[in-house]
């Protein structure tokens, strides 16, 4: 799960983003094959259905292809335009309660920028 992401998200977006994270940090590249449905199900203690819808939206999304009978593997380009819906997402829906919760605490924002941690 990203930082970001919610505990009360549905369980098959925290299993996406758990995969799309490892994706942007380079452990999935082009090409390399997916943990399978089951194998990976195991790993997050989840349903295999669970997982199986979180990798078909990979799949809706266009970045991976199925290969029947030997799993799903990450298709060229898709570290790119997972990166951008993930920026888009991150500007559309987290920033601007981040912004506001900034606000609210009198944080600010130049000043978090510049720092390392807080």
């Amino acid at each position: 799960m990203t930082a970001l992401e919610s505990a009360d998200s549905p369980v098959y977006l925290r299993l996406r983003a758990i995969i799309s994270a490892a994706i942007l940090r380079g452990e999935y590249g082009a090409g390399d094959q997916l943990p399978s449905v089951r194998a990976f199900a195991a790993e997050q203690g989840a349903n295999p259905l669970t997982v199986a819808k979180a990798y078909q939206s990979f799949q809706d999304d266009g970045l991976v292809e199925v290969r029947r009978g030997v799993g799903m593997f990450v298709l060229p380009g898709a570290v790119e335009q997972l990166r951008i819906a993930e920026r888009d997402r991150f500007v559309s829906e987290y920033w601007p309660k981040i912004r506001e919760h900034a606000a609210l605490l009198g944080l600010d924002l130049n000043e978090l920028m510049e720092r390392e941690t807080v």
